[in-house]
């Protein structure tokens, strides 16, 4: 996977997909992080960069380095910025599953007029289609649309697209998440979402209608999600 400075300092872009690959599993709770050398050349930089990456990870608390045993990953569940709850994706991932995202696309696109993302977001808007795959299954596809100025320069180069944080994204842009908004419903997989989660067109699917907002009370994301829950259940956990 490659990394640009044009995305700012070459570490902290190393940090951010470590982190969220520990978030997702890849690198679970207890286990090792791949050795330096490998992540030098997984990301073609220098030692320095992974070093830096590394440290800051360690200064907030996910891995701790450990002299002739490596990098281990000490916590996988941090404070969510929009609930003071546990996301469902983190409870995936304690439950001992792998969430594993894949990219699609990430571009401009036109929205039609008298709709309600029209209405929301203007003639234009960000869109990013991801899906998410657990443990080795598609599981979920993602449409996040987003304010289209918060996708300048984030266009991906080449051929193998990256995305490792919307939210990284978005704050990137000065645009903070503080508050969401889901609804849930059933709706029919269209051709798109049938082909990724490997089911029939029109199969009944959990959906999920998100919008999120920031702290003056303007859209930053309005995303719809179609879940497999034949798969797994969508997961809610309440404590006392």
């Amino acid at each position: 996977m490659s990394i640009t400075r044009k995305k700012g300092p070459l570490y902290l872009q190393v940090k951010k997909i470590v982190k969220d690959r520990i978030l997702h599993g890849v690198y679970p709770l207890g286990g090792h992080i791949p050795p330096e050398p490998q992540l030098e050349q997984e990301f073609n930089v220098s030692k320095m960069t992974v070093r830096n990456a590394i440290r800051e990870l360690a200064e907030e608390g996910y891995v701790v380095k450990r002299s002739g045993i490596g990098t281990i990953v000490l916590a996988n569940t941090p404070i969510s910025r929009l609930s003071k709850g546990k996301r469902f994706t983190e409870l995936l991932v304690e439950e001992g599953h792998r969430l594993e995202k894949q990219l699609l696309r990430m571009g401009k696109t036109q929205l039609e007029p008298g709709t309600e993302l029209h209405q929301l977001l203007g003639p234009q808007a960000g869109l990013i289609e991801r899906l998410y795959v657990l443990n080795g299954k598609p599981y979920i596809h993602f449409l996040h649309y987003v304010p289209a100025a918060s996708l300048a320069g984030a266009e991906q180069e080449g051929d193998e697209p990256a995305l490792e944080s919307l939210y990284d994204l978005l704050e990137e842009q000065e645009l903070v998440p503080d508050s969401f908004r889901d609804a849930f419903s059933v709706g029919a997989a269209s051709e798109e979402t049938a082909r990724l989660l490997g089911v029939a067109v029109g199969a009944p699917l959990l959906m999920r209608l998100r919008r999120t907002h920031d702290a003056a009370g303007q859209l930053v994301e309005y995303s719809i999600g179609y879940y497999q829950t034949e798969l797994q259940p969508y997961l809610v956990r309440y404590d006392a």
